[in-house]
Parts: C-alpha cells; sequence; structure tokens
C-alpha cells in the first residue's frame, strides 16, 4: 500500500486535476474527469497546450480556471494534486518526472516513455514519493475483455496451444496523410508503440510472463508530406511488427501488427487451447473500442457469441469508444488517491510494456531471439 502525496491529504479535500495535451487530451482526458467530477469530488483546474490562443479557447469551452502553456506554469497552479498526461511520448518522461518532482499524482498515456530505463526511473521516483500513478492501458477496462480474462482464470479452455494478435488497420495506409512526429522513431512514432505498448500489456495481464521474443519492425511508407510546406519528408518509424513471443509453460504467442492496411481486418485475439477456442475481434476501422465480440467453441464445435454480463458493461457509452474505458481508469486512479493505495494498471506494468518494447527493438537490429528477464513481471499487482 502506498499513500497521499505529502502536499496534502486527498481523503477528504476536492482533488484538483491538470491536464497536458490538447489532442488526446482534449477529446478524452478532460471530458472524462469532467464526468466524473461530481462522484469523486474532483476539478479540473488547468490545461496545457504550445498555442496560447488554442489553449485559451479550449479553457473557455470546458470552463476550467487556469490555460497553461508551460509545465512549470502547470505545476504551479494553486490547489493542483494530480496531472494526466496525453501528450505525444517523447514528452511523456520529462513531464511526468517534473509532476513526480512536484508531488502530484500522475496518469500518464503510453508508452510511459522511449526507453525501459527511463520508465523504470519514473516507477522508482514515484514510488519513493509515496504517490499514485496509473497508465492508461484502457483494454483491461472493455467488458468483452474482462470476459475473456475471468473464462481464461476459469480454464475454459483448458491448457493453451497457442495465441495469436492480428491488429492491422488502415489508419496510416495513405501515403499523402501528413508528416508528424509518429514518422519519427527516436520520438516514440509507429505502430510498436501506438499498438504493441497495448499488447505487450494485455498479454501480460491476460497470460502471465513471457520468456522469449523475437521481432521484425518493417517501414512501408518512406516518406510523407509536411502539412505546411507540401515537401516530402522521410519516414523511419515502424508502420508494421511481426512479434513471436513464448510463455513461461511454452505456448507460442504470434502478433501481428500494421497500421498501412487497407480494408485491414481490424483487431484480433485468439486463444487456442485443448477444450476449444476464445476469439475476440473487432473489425471496426474507425474505433478501437466499439465492437468487440467475444465468442467461443468447444472441441469440435463452431464459435458461439458469448454474452457480457451486466455486471461487466459500462455504465454509460459515448461516441467515441475511448471515453468509456478512459473514465474507467481515471477512476481507478482517483479511488487510488481517495484511499492512498496502488492502482493497477501502474508505471510498473508501463515500465514492463517498455522493456518489451525495447526489447523488440533489439531483437529487430540484430535478428536474434532474446530472453525476457522473469523477474521483470508485475506478478501479482496486476488487475
Amino acid at each position: 500500500m502506498i499513500h497521499s502525496a505529502p502536499e496534502g491529504d486527498f481523503t477528504m479535500a476536492r482533488i484538483g486535476i491538470g491536464i497536458i495535451g490538447t489532442g488526446f487530451g482534449q477529446k478524452i482526458h478532460l471530458p472524462g474527469f469532467q464526468s466524473l467530477a461530481a462522484e469523486m469530488d474532483l476539478q479540473v483546474l488547468a490545461v496545457l497546450g504550445r498555442d496560447s490562443h488554442r489553449i485559451a479557447q479550449v479553457a473557455r469551452q470546458f470552463d476550467v480556471p487556469y490555460p497553461c502553456t508551460s509545465v512549470e506554469q502547470l505545476l504551479d497552479v494553486p490547489g493542483l494534486g494530480a496531472v494526466s498526461i496525453a501528450s505525444p511520448p517523447f514528452l511523456h518522461y520529462e513531464q511526468a518526472m517534473a509532476t513526480i518532482a512536484a508531488g502530484k499524482h500522475l496518469l500518464c498515456e503510453k508508452p510511459v516513455a522511449l526507453a525501459g530505463f527511463e520508465a523504470y526511473r519514473l516507477l522508482e521516483t514515484a514510488t519513493a514519493r509515496s504517490l499514485v500513478h496509473t497508465v492508461d492501458f484502457e483494454f483491461r477496462c472493455v467488458p468483452e475483455w474482462q470476459l475473456l480474462n475471468e473464462l481464461l482464470i476459469e480454464g475454459a479452455i483448458g491448457a493453451l496451444h497457442l495465441v495469436t494478435v492480428d491488429w492491422l488497420v488502415e489508419g496510416r495506409a495513405d501515403p499523402r496523410r501528413p508528416w508528424s512526429w509518429y514518422a519519427e522513431r527516436e520520438r516514440g512514432g509507429g505502430a510498436l508503440g501506438s499498438l504493441g505498448s497495448h499488447v505487450f500489456d494485455y498479454l501480460g495481464w491476460l497470460f502471465g510472463p513471457l520468456t522469449r521474443l523475437n521481432a521484425r519492425l518493417d517501414t512501408l511508407i518512406h516518406s510523407r508530406p509536411d502539412p505546411l510546406s507540401g515537401d516530402w519528408l522521410p519516414v523511419d518509424s515502424d508502420d508494421s511488427c511481426q512479434i513471436w513471443l513464448e510463455l513461461t509453460d511454452g505456448t507460442p504467442v504470434n502478433v501481428r501488427l500494421c497500421t498501412a492496411t487497407w480494408q485491414g481486418t481490424g483487431h484480433r485475439l485468439a486463444v487456442y487451447g485443448e477444450r476449444g477456442s476464445l476469439v475476440l475481434a473487432n473489425d471496426n476501422q474507425k474505433d478501437y473500442v466499439h465492437g468487440f465480440k467475444l465468442q467461443r467453441a468447444n472441441a469440435g464445435g463452431v464459435l458461439e457469441p458469448v454474452e457480457v454480463p451486466e455486471r461487466l458493461r459500462f455504465e454509460r457509452t459515448y461516441p467515441d469508444g475511448r471515453l468509456a474505458p478512459f473514465i474507467a481508469i481515471a477512476r481507478r486512479f482517483l479511488e487510488g488517491i481517495r484511499g492512498g493505495e496502488t492502482v493497477v494498471p501502474s508505471l510498473r506494468e508501463g515500465t514492463y510494456a517498455q522493456l518489451l518494447m525495447d526489447l523488440a527493438q533489439r531483437s529487430h537490429r540484430e535478428q536474434v531471439w532474446l530472453e525476457v528477464p522473469v523477474e521483470a513481471f508485475p506478478g501479482e499487482t496486476s488487475a
């Protein structure tokens, strides 16, 4: 168990939140926290963006008292107790470390950093300061995924034979899509960071430690137009990832990720066992949460739908499917602050996903299988 930040006792006081980022932060984090304002007694006090005019407009639109253009300005806002980071990955480490150094609780988007040692340093520092921290691995809160987890725990299909993940989307298939930070590997761009970080987290959550890894990463679209000049700029981030892994019992796990597949099949996780199969799939190209369906087949049978029980369903859904699971993550975060308790998923899970991403990059460079340190697995903290 950990305790609240030394700056104040949040068990009774209103929690002041600061949001960093005007993309995903404005679309999901800001309305997500505001939807919990009455239930959790919180207020979004500040929002941070680079453009002073735009951030002022966002603050007025959402009735946020303090529009900020620097982390230092945001962290100085009176009454601020927690920060939610939704900026691009290359900014996460410095912003998160500044948040922790200021004694503020932290919610961070994935990937939490650009390297494993950075992620571990965030975890170590936040833990030493007794701060609550969590990472937005939202698939853990999607009802169909929670049901799949329960069936696996029950041993519904017996001993595992094979696990496959196919996440093939067309979001970046058009080479005319403008160049951005996503085109640069060193800034955290690419399918490995955007999709692979999720996959590595949920593989650990659902199946336990991974022991070996081999990866191939490919750049399929090598240039994109500058959004201002129209000049074509080089791309070196990965559009395609093929990753082979093993669980501790030797079960093979095959992962295919691609963000440049016209009419891609969407997101599909298949688990094959001695007594049947479980398939969780979503072919929605526009929303990576809305549309999941879970199917089950007993040995010798056919795949049939599995109904999600009412107890697992979202209290409310939204046009943007990402909002409901984020609200669930945010509620865990706030409950952790109120109760002074560890939250899952946390920086510990974020560090594990980052380790696997580092190993995938290294495996690709060296064209070798690599061992995954079992001691790095979060273990019983996963939920």
